[in-house]
């Protein structure tokens, strides 16, 4: 699980509302992070999922680690595994397949 870089971040993305279940509902809830990508987007509230990829965090101004998106697809491919039609292994539903050949599993608290 990836410690985010600050404390205001910590709280936007594991926010909770008892009104919206759903995250993508409520429209405090202002920044998504995705673990199986490692991405960090703004939300966009129209009514789906959307989101605006960020690089920065927009409260201390740390550099948010890359996107792994890309490499989540090529080494599904590398296994011949296609995301949209086939069973994708439950190591790759989650962070633990990067985390895993990463090591880049930090502490709470520590920086970016």
């Amino acid at each position: 699980m990836r410690t985010h870089c600050c404390d205001h971040m910590i709280r936007a993305v594991s926010s909770s509302c008892s009104t919206h279940p759903n995250r993508f509902d409520c429209p405090d809830a202002i920044v998504e992070y995705f673990p199986k990508f490692d991405e960090y987007g703004i939300i966009v509230h129209d009514g789906g999922t959307s989101v605006m990829g960020i690089h920065f965090c927009p409260w201390c101004g740390a550099h948010l680690p890359n996107s792994k998106r890309d490499r989540w697809f090529d080494e599904l491919a590398r296994r011949g595994i296609d995301a949209n039609s086939d069973e994708v292994p439950p190591e790759f539903r989650s962070d633990e397949w990067w985390q895993r050949t990463d090591g880049t599993v930090r502490q709470t608290g520590e920086g970016p």
